[in-house]
């Protein structure tokens, strides 16, 4: 955001828990924003998310590499149109290895192969989770694009609290893993209308690379 008093800095959330503020510029969001259209287009396309229980995500959801659906990874579309999940781009495992150096210092050490993308309209949330179907521990990538949401970052062992409250904003990268791997997460709210005008987006938009730790058949 311009204008700001004091510029936002990098900064340590919990312990391997990262925050870097404006890590995209407008230019590479607008590309992301983009690619993210043709990827939320059929087949294996943009679908609603609902749970075991009945109950259904506000947050729509396309996934890349492997499908993920409540509370497993899939190589097709289980809970839509059972098409093949879309590949997972190798500019997004570029991307990945970008952020994990710029949140630690160092290049990540595995190959990330999946990609969650969440669009958020006003009313959307998410509740507080864990991302636990991956069989590895290599941190999880987070970036923001659009509207600025309220994130919620707990800790491993409850949703409750102690938890940290912060904006991101879009181009936000956030990054957490080693003890704060298994951190429970969520979005309690977005603030709509914050976009930047030069995106053309109403909402949020969250891409979340992972590392699944899978084989494909």
């Amino acid at each position: 955001m311009s204008g700001e008093l004091f510029p936002r800095s990098r900064s340590e959330v919990g312990p391997g828990a990262v925050l870097v503020p404006d890590w995209l510029d407008v230019e590479r969001q607008r590309e992301l924003v983009a690619a993210c259209r043709e990827w939320a287009r059929p087949p294996a396309g943009m679908r609603t998310v609902r749970t075991p229980g009945g109950g259904v995500m506000t947050a729509r959801q396309v996934c890349l590499g492997w499908h993920w659906l409540p509370y497993r990874y899939s190589a097709t579309v289980d809970d839509g149109d059972g098409a093949p999940v879309k590949p997972f781009p190798p500019e997004l495992g570029e991307l990945a290895r970008e952020a994990v150096a710029a949140a630690y210092g160092e290049p990540a050490a595995a190959e990330y192969d999946v990609a969650l993308i969440n669009f958020y309209d006003g009313d959307a949330r998410m509740g507080m989770h864990q991302d636990k179907e991956e069989r590895s521990t290599a941190p999880v990538v987070s970036l923001s694009l659009g509207d600025t949401c309220v994130f919620r970052f707990g800790n491993p062992d409850s949703r409750s609290r102690p938890y940290t409250d912060l904006e991101l904003r879009s181009g936000d990268l956030f990054v957490f893993g080693g003890p704060s791997r298994l951190a429970y997460h969520g979005v309690p709210r977005v603030l709509p209308g914050t976009a930047p005008d030069r995106l053309d987006l109403t909402g949020r938009l969250n891409l979340t690379l992972r590392v699944t730790g899978l084989d494909h058949p």
